[in-house]
């Protein structure tokens, strides 16, 4: 059955791929936390309807100038970052405005805690220490390490999910943290360690963005299905598959 299901999703891929005649130029930035390198970058090389370029902080928002931004079409933050200035705020706005795409993966809810504009775009809030938001006191979010979990695909017609099967991952899972009402529920778990919701689509302006939770190691980013909805959410953002 694993074999099938493997095969499928790679069919998929290629049918995917027949609709998007130029690769999507993807802007790859990291930094602020460590990962397994190696394998979380054969995720991107792996994918063959992408090209992508790395960047990581503290210069990788130089790359959100407009010279640099116009080279890309698709932001993915897979990192853990707090200092931005008003002109980093201004180009990271300018491009999603413009309506390129925006994906974030795992620790990079947690980003920029201070601003409050980046919390809408994402539709979500991950607290890295204790909060009171409009008076209500919200407790640090928290995480556990290599949990076995199942996965739902909670909306089986969008065109990041439609046609995949709930799914088993061994991951990281994050708790405690805030799902905001616009966001588009995509994936779910009954694991008592996460969130219920982790994974959703949002709209910020002419930008589609999408956020999932999981993407810790190796375990993830091997796992056929993570990889099928990662490669899905960079094209759905570009627009390119609806």
């Amino acid at each position: 059955m694993k074999k099938i299901i493997i095969a499928g999703l790679l069919l998929t891929s290629i049918i995917l791929s027949g609709f998007c005649a130029e690769k999507t130029r993807v802007l790859l930035i990291v930094g602020g936390h460590s990962f397994e390198t190696n394998q979380f970058y054969r995720m991107f090389s792996d994918n063959s309807q992408i090209t992508y370029q790395v960047a990581e902080h503290p210069k990788a928002l130089l790359l959100l100038k407009p010279e640099s931004a116009a080279n890309f079409d698709v932001i993915v933050l897979y990192d853990l970052w707090q200092k931005i200035t008003d002109e980093d705020k201004t180009n990271f706005l300018k491009f999603l405005e413009s309506g390129k795409g925006l994906v974030v993966l795992h620790h990079a809810i947690a980003d920029y805690q201070n601003w409050d504009e980046y919390h809408k775009i994402v539709a979500g809030r991950y607290y890295l220490q204790k909060t009171v938001v409009d008076g209500v006191e919200k407790p640090r979010s928290i995480y556990k390490h290599g949990v076995k979990f199942k996965v739902h695909i909670a909306d089986k017609e969008h065109p990041i999910t439609r046609g995949l099967s709930d799914y088993e991952i061994i991951d990281e899972t994050y708790n405690l943290y805030d799902v905001y009402p616009e966001a588009h529920i995509l994936l779910t778990t009954d694991e008592p360690t996460s969130n219920k919701v982790i994974g959703w689509t949002n709209t910020y302006k002419n930008a589609r963005v999408v956020y999932i939770e999981g993407g810790h190691d190796h375990l993830a980013y091997e796992n056929p299905a993570y990889r099928e909805i990662v490669a899905r959410s960079i094209q759905w953002v570009a627009k390119k598959l609806n």
